[in-house]
């Protein structure tokens, strides 16, 4: 579902009419999922410069086939209210109950859900990969190169091979890196997330980042 909206542009501060999705369900319109994917579906031009400005608003990511839900929303929004409607409605809809739900800040994150949702894979599973792989690297270096890696976004790109080795990517130095990790990393992740049921996220569009491995780790 999109929704006309006047934007300004970043450069020129010139306002355009933008159509902006609101909603997005990938079983009713699957062709929609791969501009989800390569980020285009949020890029709009503008008409006065050329600008391309990133579209910045609250999406719905629904793929019934998936049983999944992800909800982009800004980091500064309110959402106390909805979040208690949110969970009332949810609890009501027995249709509901084998679904994910996730809330992200910013459309990298929204894609990078999608992708490993995707390619089968468990985020909660993929974030405590992304942890064990940067205290590796970071045992290679010295300490102000390794607090470079500790403190970088890893973002999960793509499974790949005979063998699944899963690619992550992330800035360094200025440059993107690309590192992979065999996929009994992913399979040792999975069984500690197993053996601790607490760890795993609960409530309406829970929030699973780095941010939420590391209130998991001692």
């Amino acid at each position: 579902m999109l929704q006309q909206k006047q934007l300004p542009c970043s450069k020129c501060g010139e306002q355009s009419a933008v159509n902006v999705p609101i909603s997005i369900n990938i079983k009713e319109n699957p062709s929609i999922k791969d501009k989800v994917k390569d980020g285009s579906l949020f890029i709009w031009e503008c008409p006065h410069c050329g600008t391309r400005n990133l579209i910045s608003s609250q999406v719905l990511y629904h793929d019934p086939d998936q049983h999944l839900m992800i909800w982009l929303v800004s980091k500064d929004s309110d959402l106390d209210n909805q979040m208690e409607k949110i969970e009332k409605a949810i609890s009501a809809d027995e249709g509901l109950s084998h679904y994910t739900f996730r809330r992200v800040f910013d459309v990298g994150s929204l894609i990078e859900k999608v992708n490993i949702f995707d390619a089968g894979l468990d985020d909660t599973v993929i974030e405590l990969c992304k942890w064990v792989t940067k205290q590796e690297l970071a045992e290679k270096m010295l300490p102000e190169k390794a607090r470079l890696v500790t403190d970088a976004p890893f973002k999960f790109y793509k499974i790949q091979g005979p063998d699944n080795e899963i690619v992550m990517t992330y800035p360094f130095e200025g440059q993107m890196q690309g590192v992979e990790i065999g996929f009994n990393v992913y399979e040792d992740c999975a069984g500690i997330i197993n053996r601790n049921p607490s760890i795993k996220p609960a409530g309406s569009f829970p929030i699973v980042d780095a941010s939420w491995v590391q209130m998991h780790i001692k």
